[in-house]
């Protein structure tokens, strides 16, 4: 399976077209529109597929996310096939009969020694953490471009790494991070509850 170096641009995310396959097109949604309708799906519908080309759509416009000098160190391992996403699905825990239905599930990793490095050395005591932040932020894009795409997504930080780099030969330099679902809500999930704002942003 190929890696996806990941990173994207917000703007095509969020303009890009919300039709579902077999479905008449519909109007390219809002930035509002599809921060309010993203949600973490644990349920989805098993008589919908996403195909390779959209995949490649939804992370091709995610290799715009911003990065540390741009350095790019998120990589995409992509499960699509029924065989890879039965071995995947095996290694992820809990959650894995919440997602059995999904038709994609994508593991989100880092390149060490890049965001945060100058010349092999950390630029400041945050070191890989940097790493981290940028692939939080690629993987922000994905969640968001796939939202504007029609499509719903579940992060999942449950997963046997050692199992999964096994699986996808991904290299002893990289980070896994986390899997995510991709493919179609079977119901609409409810929206949690928000911390309010002065708890969480101070202004002076």
């Amino acid at each position: 399976m190929k890696a996806f170096p990941a990173f994207a641009l917000l703007s095509a995310a969020l303009l890009a077209g919300c039709s579902r396959p077999g479905t008449p097109s519909q109007a390219s949604p809002t930035f509002d529109e599809v921060l309010a309708t993203r949600r973490s799906v644990r349920s989805y519908d098993a008589s919908k597929s996403i195909s390779e080309a959209e995949v490649r759509e939804l992370l091709t416009a995610v290799q715009d996310a911003p990065s540390w000098a741009n350095t790019q160190p998120t990589r995409y391992y992509v499960a699509l096939s029924a065989e890879k996403r039965a071995a995947l699905l095996g290694l992820i825990g809990a959650n894995r009969q919440r997602v059995a239905e999904a038709p994609v599930l994508i593991v989100s990793a880092f390149e060490r020694g890049l965001s945060g490095f100058f010349n092999g050395e950390p630029t400041d005591a945050t070191g890989d953490l940097w790493g981290a932040h940028d692939n939080g932020l690629s993987d922000s894009y994905l969640v968001l471009k796939a939202r504007a795409m029609g499509f719903d997504t579940l992060i999942m930080g449950l997963r046997d790494a050692d199992g999964i780099r096994a699986l996808f030969d991904i290299p002893a330099s990289q980070t896994v991070m986390a899997v995510i679902a991709l493919g179609y809500r079977a119901s609409e999930p409810q929206r949690p509850d928000r911390k309010p704002l002065d708890a969480v942003v101070k202004i002076d």
